[in-house]
């Protein structure tokens, strides 16, 4: 059986990063261990030039992706976010 996914590219706005960064990532970190416990959260990369990341989620469409990202501390802070459905081949 196929198992789709939804790919989430996060790019963060870095030129516009309030003095609580910290304690917004703190709140960040929490948001998506629940997602992960929850079974909706794959996984999660931080991009190498640390301004943004890739969420990839499981078991949800992309409209409950989208949803779900609005929630997250750091969205306030985007620059932009893309969205891609996957098909897991292995």
């Amino acid at each position: 059986m196929e198992q789709n996914r939804i790919q989430a590219i996060l790019t963060l706005d870095m030129e516009n990063i309030p003095s609580n960064f910290q304690e917004i990532l703190k709140h960040e970190q929490e948001v998506v261990a629940k997602w992960k416990e929850e079974g909706v959260l794959e996984s999660l990369f931080l991009r190498k030039e640390r301004n943004g990341a890739i969420l990839i989620f499981k078991g949800i469409d992309e409209e409950k992706a989208k949803e779900l990202m609005t929630t997250l501390p750091l969205y306030k802070l985007k620059k932009s976010v893309e969205y891609l459905n996957l098909i897991k081949q292995f």
